[in-house]
Order: structure tokens, then C-alpha cells, then sequence
């Protein structure tokens, strides 16, 4: 079995997009802080002009096609970008070393403030870069308001968990680019207006958004089946992903042994390669365990099938990130019995995504933890 190396077997571990700060950039922060009398304010009203203005320009160097305008007015309170009709807010920060977002409680709850998006940028001034830690949707972050009893931390800011922020932003560019503003419902704001001028606190706030809708319609285009692997500890799975009993019955024919089945989550589907095969499949097993600090470990295996011993020559397994970026992989040469990726393991939520290929047939699986 031979295998290429991984970056990384953690996928919380993948690096950032990075955006490196020119002088103009700094310049143009400077000029926009100084206009803030109040001292107290000065250095955050920086950073929000340092990632405010460079990733207007690292955004509309990916969407060309799409006006990306800038909002100065707000800049103490946070920075906005206007991505066509798209509102976007930025969120500024020096460091996020717990994993915690400050999300501004005005930024959610007043009509005139709130946004298609929401971006967390990590500003690192030292180094001359701003790092795009995550990207969270609007319906999105008022899901995470409906299923948690929130309160307002001190200086009237929610606190958010990091892991609730798409960290690829790469979606960004692609919701930008083909989604219709409509799809991203805001309906929430013009609710919490009426609430507010009923005088309801915004502690009641969460309580009531209960009985309001909160949805995102993709393009049937843009959506996506995806296997989510934290099911299978909660005993809930697809009927294609059939258990070791099945995978070892005489149908499916599959030379594995069952000595480690049980110190994990094990699940495993036949793929067709039937085009390059003629009537043989292989069958990828996927098994999955919970970890230390709330991860769970990931196994991925592709077996033989039909009879045969040994897997086809050049067979491959790759492991992708969500961006389709190569994470790990694996070819099986002439005599392997099974090929295997290294064990991986991530936090609930993350995303990727396994793909089997033979020459120009691959079959791609998207999988959520």
C-alpha cells in the first residue's frame, strides 16, 4: 500500500485564508481611525478599517463581476461591505485563541445592522496580515440563537462559538456570486423591530423568534447530500451505508475482518465502478469514534469486493477538503488487499469529502462530522 503524505490529521487544523496588508492598507485605516475622537475607540476602529478595507479588496478581486462597495459610516461598530445587494458585516478581531466570536448584539437584532453574512477576520498587525477565520450566514446564526438561550455578554456583545462560522470562504464567493439576496431570508429584522417598539427586551428576543421561519432556498444546483457521521453514534443512518453484517454476507462478498468492528462506529457502502470494472465494486467503509475535546476520530478503508482478493491496480482514495483541496491519498498497486487513509479526526460540523478513482471514473462521497 502506498501512501502520500497528509498536511495535517486534524481537519480543525487547516490553515486560514490569509490576506497580507499592504501600506496602502495601512495608510487608509489610520486616516479612517483618526476620525474617532474618542480614544477608547480609536484602536478597535483601526482594526476594523484594517480588515475592513483589505478584504473588500481580496473580495472583489474573486467576484469581478459583482460591485463590492464599503460602508465607512458604521466603521466604530464594526465594517460592511455591500456584494451587490449582499450585506455583509465584518467582524474584527486580535486574536482568537478561545475559539469565541464577540458578535455585537446590535449587529442582530436592529433592521439597519444586520447582514446577509457575517465574516470573522483575525487582524495580526505584527505580521502584516488578516487571516478569514469563518463566515457565518444569517439564517444560520439565528438558528444558533433559537436552540440556545443566549444572554448578552458584557458590553452588550452575544458570544458565539467559532465553530459556527463556515471556515471555508470560498462559499462566501460562491453564494455571492450565484445566489439571488431573496434566498437568504431576513425576516427576523423587520420582526424584532415591531418587538422592540413593543418594548419587549431583547433577552425575550430568542423566545419569540420561535414562531418565526428562518430559512435559506438553495438553487437546486448548489444543494448538496451529505452524509452526516455524528448520526451513526445517535443510531441513525442511510439505507445505502449498510452495516458489517450486510458487507459480509455471500451478496456483498467483502474479504474484511471484523476483529476491530467494535471499537468504533463502522458503516460501509458498495461504489460502482461499473463503466471501468465491468460488474465489480469495491466497498468503502467509513468508521467513526468519539475523541478527547469533543472530536471524533475518522477511519476510511476501500475493500474488494464480488470475490476478488486483491483491489485494482492504480485504484485511488483521496481525501478532500471542502474546497476540494487534496488532504491525503492513497493507490493500491498490483497485490493490496484493502487501502487505507491515515486516521483523521475533527470537530462536529467540519466537512469533506472522499472521492474513489480509477483513470478518468472517480465517485465522490461529501461527509459532515
Amino acid at each position: 500500500m502506498v501512501s502520500s503524505p497528509i498536511n495535517s490529521t486534524d481537519l480543525g487544523l487547516l490553515p486560514p485564508e490569509i490576506i497580507w496588508l499592504e501600506p496602502q492598507h495601512f495608510q487608509r485605516a489610520i486616516e479612517i481611525s483618526n476620525l474617532v475622537k474618542t480614544e477608547a475607540h480609536q484602536w478597535q476602529t483601526y482594526l476594523n478599517a484594517l480588515a475592513l478595507v483589505s478584504f473588500e479588496e481580496w473580495l472583489s478581486t474573486r467576484i469581478p463581476n459583482k460591485t463590492v462597495n464599503r460602508d465607512t459610516k458604521l466603521i466604530e461598530a464594526g465594517g460592511y461591505l455591500k456584494v451587490g445587494e449582499f450585506k455583509l458585516y465584518l467582524i474584527a478581531t486580535e486574536h482568537l485563541l478561545d475559539e469565541v466570536v464577540n458578535l455585537p448584539q446590535a449587529a442582530i437584532e436592529q433592521l439597519e445592522l444586520i447582514a446577509h453574512f457575517y465574516v470573522v477576520l483575525e487582524v495580526l498587525e505584527e505580521q502584516e496580515q488578516v487571516l478569514v477565520r469563518g463566515v457565518g450566514r444569517y439564517d444560520q446564526v439565528l438558528n444558533y440563537f433559537r436552540q440556545s438561550n443566549l444572554q448578552v455578554f458584557r458590553d452588550s456583545y452575544y458570544q458565539l462559538p467559532l465553530s459556527l462560522f463556515d471556515t471555508e470562504p470560498n462559499d462566501l464567493v460562491v453564494y455571492c456570486r450565484l445566489l439571488e439576496p431573496t434566498a437568504i431570508v431576513l425576516s427576523f429584522a423587520s420582526t424584532n423591530s415591531q418587538v422592540a417598539s413593543e418594548g419587549i427586551t431583547s433577552s425575550a428576543l430568542v423566545q419569540a423568534s420561535d414562531t418565526y421561519e428562518f430559512s435559506l432556498v438553495l438553487p437546486e444546483y448548489l444543494k448538496e447530500t451529505r452524509t452526516k457521521l455524528s448520526q451513526w453514534l445517535q443510531g441513525v443512518f442511510d439505507e445505502a451505508w449498510l452495516g458489517l453484517d450486510a458487507l459480509i454476507s455471500p451478496e456483498a462478498d467483502l474479504g474484511l475482518s471484523t476483529r476491530n468492528a467494535e471499537e468504533a462506529m463502522t458503516r460501509g457502502k458498495l461504489i460502482n465502478l461499473e463503466m471501468q470494472l465491468g460488474s465489480q465494486t469495491v466497498a468503502l467503509l467509513v468508521a467513526i469514534a468519539e475523541e478527547a475535546q469533543e472530536k471524533l476520530g475518522i477511519l476510511i478503508q476501500l475493500h474488494p469486493t464480488g470475490g476478488k482478493r486483491y483491489l485494482p491496480s492504480s485504484l485511488k482514495l483521496t481525501l478532500l477538503s471542502k474546497s476540494g483541496k487534496i488532504l491525503h491519498e492513497v493507490q493500491a498497486r498490483g497485490e493490496d488487499n484493502y487501502i487505507q487513509l491515515i486516521p483523521f479526526k475533527g470537530k462536529p460540523g467540519k466537512r469533506f469529502s472522499i472521492e474513489v478513482s480509477l483513470r478518468n471514473i472517480s465517485v465522490r462521497e461529501d461527509f459532515e462530522l
